[in-house]
């Protein structure tokens, strides 16, 4: 393996799950199209942006458990998927990241556990 991917694996699913993070919390903007004033949509705002704070917290836990981030996006994905069954058109916008995100995860633990990244 090469030292440039060397360098840039372990920091991709941290960054990836970043992004995700912020895709997800995009979609906490729609509190505020409510036709109520800021301050009454403030609290909806706050409630949408439970998955992006949820989201938030595994890349803040997974930071050197790779493991865990890998399994938390993918069952994140997985129950996302399940809970979602009459919206199937926005199955792959949001699992579709997460489980880029936990295989990325997965890859770096993956790549450490057998020695071909430092």
């Amino acid at each position: 393996m090469s030292n440039s991917i060397r360098r840039v694996l372990p920091w991709s699913p941290r960054v990836l799950g970043l992004l995700a993070t912020l895709f997800v919390a995009a979609f906490a903007l729609d509190a505020f199209s409510a036709g109520k004033g800021f301050w009454a949509s403030l609290p909806d705002f706050f409630i949408h942006l439970i998955p992006a704070f949820l989201l938030l917290a595994t890349v803040i836990a997974a930071w050197s458990r790779e493991s865990f981030g890998g399994l938390v996006f993918l069952s994140l994905a997985a129950f996302y998927a399940a809970s979602t069954m009459r919206r199937p058109d926005w199955i792959l916008v949001i699992s579709g990241p997460l489980t880029l995100v936990g295989a990325a995860y997965l890859l770096v633990w993956w790549s450490r556990r057998s020695g071909k990244l430092a």
